[in-house]
């Protein structure tokens, strides 16, 4: 095998490197069908277009050939970023996570572009995160400007997107911009990966104003899927102003709202449903629900029909603007579990068409152990707040006012709480943190109901301007802003929590993304194990970040773990092999061997533990620059003769 292709096998920061030189803008699509979809690749891994459209077919799926999309310079670009794996490394923050209120915690705050950090997280979060809430910035001339960095030269881009040298510096051309095209060239990346990022039943909220919020929605229809847009909440920012442009006072902004699927569900306290006690059903009331949808015939053919009441063949037909929420195919299933009623069924209900019964049980398991819970509204409540609330919870915190319009934390509890209130152990991810309201917000609740959420939250280390409040005040960044803020709120709410605050995670785990130097990278993708004179480079302090004590062993031992698809919280053990120290995850039987100083003694360890079945290894992960390649050899001539179950061998670059 050629050293190109082995460490573009073997993970590790090397193989992300020589990966994504070869990304497509498809590649993340084809990787998922792939996954899924292997019966339609053939043995040199072509997709066979005939076959899937056949399928599609035979399957009663429509297949819309014209229609609407949405088109902007650099979407091609920004489907290539999403297929992209990250190039930085994580860096544990040493110092602070060792302290008392840090070293247990579930909570985890990043400092980095979030670009980079969503391409870690979704290596171990992918399908995991209930909850995203993000308030990105806005596209108003001053808030934004493009300036994620272009990822190829000239030729690559070329290669990659089939470009010509005109379109290549139209492309470029958003560079530094605050264009639409520029906006959602930096947005699109990040809500794909997001995307991917939620569990099945999760939902995602994003802050935004008039100037994006009609491209907004179209991206996110494109992205999740029109049939995945939850709702458009507008939110109240302030009361009305006199002295406005054009006499129009804007005191709305708009929270779009998309489920990852159609198991998503919320709900807030507040007000009882009606149900009924029949005798049929002895102690299990129900209720009723419209069987009606707002789609049209063209967007759900299979649920336009004529639906017939099998007890006196009663025909009931579907509109064309507004078709039945369930299928011709799954009518009968319904039907038989007595889920159906018609016209007649019931003297006392006065109904002209089929509904929907759902029983109290029912609604019991899907929105909490009580009833008291009625479907989320689109208009939020009073008590959700203006945006001077939000700046008046900072103020509490802070002396001087060193962030500006910080959303109300109300606001983002009023939302947590809708779609979590019976999922009080979710993981919410705000990847735009800002002042870090969301973070609050999540430990807020956590005292008030006694959750275990977590929160993810992501930050750039953005710099305050240079004769701001902020700066004055001795925050250097918008990330150290976030994380004072999370450190004043958790120490008011422990104070104000009293006995209640016991259990209360409090803290927050920080990991800062780091980039290596162009130096240690050329050593990487150019390094030959087989050359001895290299063995003594020091391949692990380049990734030390001094600054928060963590060496370079902790930054590729949280690098790995994450893309491995550990999450922050795994536990991870030190295991000693003679006076060699290695890391070992047990839930996976996998053992890490980063440090120098591997030798015959803790080869015999290792393999004594394995096979007198002191140590359960399936995986063994090794980073060939610690290793002579006499040393390397001998330790997988050795695994694989003796032993009679060896673990896989992964050199990782």
């Amino acid at each position: 095998m050629a050293r190109e292709e082995q460490k573009a096998k073997g993970g590790g920061l090397g193989a992300a490197i020589i990966n994504n030189n070869r990304v497509l803008p498809n590649g993340a699509l084809i990787n998922t069908l792939k996954t899924h979809f292997q019966q339609f690749f053939d043995a040199n891994g072509d997709f066979k277009t005939d076959k899937f459209l056949e399928e599609l077919k035979t399957s009663n799926i429509n297949e819309v050939r014209d229609g609407y999309k949405l088109s902007f310079i650099g979407k091609d670009y920004a489907k290539l970023q999403t297929g992209r794996a990250s190039e930085t490394m994580i860096a544990p923050d040493r110092a602070h996570n060792d302290k008392a209120e840090n070293k247990n915690s579930a909570n985890v705050f990043i400092t980095g572009d979030n670009i980079e950090a969503l391409r870690h997280l979704q290596n171990a979060y992918e399908n995991k995160i209930k909850m995203i809430y993000i308030d990105p910035p806005y596209n108003t001339g001053q808030e934004f400007v493009y300036n994620d960095k272009f990822e190829f030269d000239d030729e690559k881009l070329k290669n990659a997107l089939g470009y010509n040298d005109n379109e290549i510096a139209r492309l470029k051309s958003i560079q530094g911009r605050s264009s639409h095209s520029a906006w959602l060239t930096f947005m699109y990346p990040r809500l794909k990966i997001a995307q991917k990022l939620l569990k099945d039943d999760g939902v995602i909220f994003v802050s935004i104003d008039d100037n994006e919020q009609a491209n907004l929605k179209l991206l996110m229809d494109d992205i999740f899927g029109e049939g995945n847009f939850a709702a458009l909440f507008p939110w109240r920012k302030r009361t009305a102003k006199s002295d406005v442009p054009f006499g129009v006072s804007q005191d709305y902004e708009w929270i779009l709202c998309y489920a990852k699927t159609n198991e998503f569900t919320a709900g807030v306290k507040g007000g009882t449903r009606k149900y009924f006690e029949t005798a049929d059903f002895p102690n299990r009331p129900w209720r009723l629900h419209d069987l009606t949808s707002q789609r049209s015939a063209s967007e759900r053919p299979n649920s336009f029909f004529t639906m017939i009441d099998p007890k006196n063949g009663a025909e009931y037909a579907a509109n064309p603007n507004r078709t039945w929420a369930i299928t011709k195919d799954t009518f009968e299933k319904y039907y038989e579990q007595k889920r159906i009623i018609f016209p007649g069924d019931y003297d006392f209900l006065n109904i002209s068409k089929p509904s929907f019964r759902y029983f109290k049980d029912d609604d019991a398991e899907k929105l909490g152990e009580q009833f008291g819970y009625m479907q989320l509204s689109t208009l939020l409540p009073k008590e959700a707040g203006l945006s001077q609330d939000g700046t008046k919870d900072f103020a509490e915190l802070f002396d001087n006012k060193i962030f500006s319009f910080p959303k109300p934390t109300a606001l983002i509890k009023h939302l947590i709480n809708a779609i979590n209130h019976f999922d009080k152990n979710a993981i919410i991810l705000d990847f735009f943190a800002g002042s870090g309201t969301t973070a609050q917000a999540v430990i807020e609740l956590n005292a008030e109901d006694g959750g275990n959420r977590q929160f993810i939250m992501v930050q750039l280390d953005e710099p305050t301007n240079a004769d701001s409040e902020a700066r004055k005040a001795g925050y250097n960044t918008i990330d150290e802003i976030a994380r004072e803020r999370i450190k004043r709120a958790a120490q008011k709410i422990k104070s104000e929590a009293g006995l209640n605050a016991q259990n209360l995670d409090c803290g927050f785990k920080h990991f800062r993304l780091i980039t290596p130097d162009i130096q240690t990278i050329d050593k990487i993708i150019e390094f030959d194990p087989t050359d001895q004179s290299l063995f003594n480079d020091d391949m692990i302090t380049p990734f030390a970040y001094p600054q928060s004590e963590t060496n370079g062993l902790d930054t590729l031992l949280a690098t790995w773990l994450i893309d491995d698809g550990f999450t922050f919280n795994t536990h991870i053990e030190n295991i000693e092999f003679a006076q060699y120290t290695a890391h070992y995850v047990k839930e996976a039987a996998i053992v890490y061997l980063i440090n120098q100083g591997f030798d015959t003694h803790a080869l015999k360890s290792l393999l004594n533990k394995i096979g007198k079945n002191e140590l359960c290894v399936n995986t063994i992960v090794i980073y060939p620059y610690s290793f002579s390649f006499e040393v390397m050899r001998e330790l997988k001539t050795n695994i694989k003769t003796n032993l009679d179950n060896p673990p896989i061998i992964l050199e990782r670059y």
